[in-house]
């Protein structure tokens, strides 16, 4: 039985390599329709990993917080026409918010204040402008941060503001490329502060960073945040600069937006994550209420659920990814009707070498597999072509378009199953209409 099937399977072979010019014309809707196939599914899988990382840059389950600090809100008096108005007071986002928040709402997880400065390192001669990062552990966890090396800020340098930091990689490998970092010093901005630990790599693309509006967090120093209250700068203490500020502000209306609004939030960033999905747009409304009511109806803060942006993202390219794939699809199966349509026109042109074939014995059978086998390997050969075209085209769209792209082996061994299914399927009639042909009609055939 299978000498039978390897005879039929020589024949077959032969009459392909016979018919190159063909045979390539023939495969030619698999090899698009293929390649097309991988080169989506890359991007599809390119676009699905990007949005998985994003999210875990901005963690799971966060509302984030951020103040808006040129935003002035005024009432305008109308009735008298004076032009009249009165300037609302806001506290700012402040650490008295992190409190109320923390005891108002029950399902918050984790919540993570954190307070952003911009200052230079310096060590050995070196000069680097860098953000100095003031944060509460939670913000680790937040985050999916990871220590390489060190340990972590305990309760009494959290307690006491202690001159301690952990470093990013980058700030390792610019300063300390020759030694370790643990137990040395650097100075940012007017204060040294002790290297307790290194943060491990983060991978973050630049797509990332222009989406979501993040820093490389690889480059940043990381101290507790009542260092940066108590040594660097408390925005929430009303000093002798802010009243100077205050008053040059309400001096002359005309020269408003000429001047630059101070920054009286004490927190630059205010990250709450909650236990469930579900929670997050209860939670946040709840927090707006609050905000609202903490800052006296001054709207001077901006409130975003990053996971949600990036999930109705994902839901997009989903539906782009399918729309897409049915075209491809599509050209699969115009791939398919060609291949039938061929074979059939081979039935009539060798359809004397069918009929000496059955008159020498051959079966029905062996004439079914016999095109059958032509059929599956002209569309299993332009599988393989539009396998590599399309590993091609996928990295041509990364290169070019800067769209991240994955070849996955289950998309090739996909494309390989529904290519010998097309051949299959669609070399059946053909087959048997071989099959079927009168031997003596078809040796009497001109």
């Amino acid at each position: 039985m299978m000498d039978r099937y390897l005879a039929n399977f020589s024949i077959a072979l032969e009459a392909v390599i016979a018919n190159k010019l063909r045979s390539f014309l023939t495969a030619l809707g698999i090899i698009f329709g293929v390649a097309a196939v991988i080169a989506m599914l890359a991007v599809g899988n390119g676009a699905q990993q990007e949005i998985l990382e994003q999210i875990k840059l901005v963690g799971v389950n966060n509302i984030v917080i951020e103040p808006i600090v040129e935003q002035k809100e005024e009432e305008v008096d109308e009735g008298d026409g004076s032009g009249a108005s009165e300037n609302k007071f806001s506290p700012g986002l402040n650490m008295l918010d992190v409190n109320s928040i923390t005891n108002v709402l029950p399902n918050v997880q984790r919540i993570s204040p954190e307070i952003i400065k911009e200052t230079f390192i310096v060590k050995n001669g070196i000069r680097r402008s860098a953000k100095l990062i003031g944060v509460l552990p939670d913000y680790f966890n937040i985050y999916n941060f990871e220590l390489a090396d060190g340990k972590m800020f305990n309760d009494f340098q959290l307690q006491n503001g202690s001159q301690v930091c952990i470093i990013g990689r980058g700030i390792q490998t610019k300063f300390f490329s020759k030694e370790n970092p643990i137990g040395k010093y650097i100075k940012c901005g007017p204060h040294w502060l002790k290297i307790i630990g290194v943060m491990a790599e983060r991978q973050v693309s630049s797509s990332s960073l222009a989406k979501l509006g993040i820093r490389d967090f690889n480059m940043d120093v990381y101290t507790p945040l009542k260092t940066i209250l108590m040594r660097y700068e408390n925005r929430a203490l009303v000093t002798a600069k802010m009243v100077q500020q205050a008053a040059r502000n309400g001096n002359n209306d005309e020269d408003q937006e000429n001047k630059k609004s101070y920054n009286y939030h004490q927190l630059d960033k205010l990250v709450i994550q909650v236990s469930e999905t579900e929670q997050l747009n209860p939670s946040a409304d709840v927090i707006v209420r609050m905000l609202e009511r903490r800052h006296y109806g001054m709207v001077d803060y901006e409130i975003t659920i990053p996971e949600l942006l990036l999930k109705q993202q994902q839901r997009t390219n989903d539906i782009f990814n399918i729309v897409l794939g049915a075209i491809a699809g599509i050209s699969l199966v115009v791939g398919g009707i060609g291949i039938m349509n061929i074979m059939l026109a081979s039935v009539l042109e060798r359809i004397k070498e069918i009929g000496l074939r059955i008159s020498l014995g051959a079966k029905k059978l062996d004439i079914v597999l016999q095109f059958l086998f032509e059929s599956v390997m002209i569309s299993l050969s332009g599988g393989i072509i539009g396998v590599i075209l399309g590993v091609i085209l996928a990295l041509i769209i990364s290169k070019i378009a800067d769209i991240p792209t994955i070849v996955s082996p289950i998309s090739i061994f996909i494309s390989f199953v529904v290519a010998a299914g097309v051949g299959l399927i669609f070399g059946i009639t053909p087959a048997k209409r071989a099959a079927e042909q009168d031997p003596i009609t078809c040796l009497r055939y001109e």
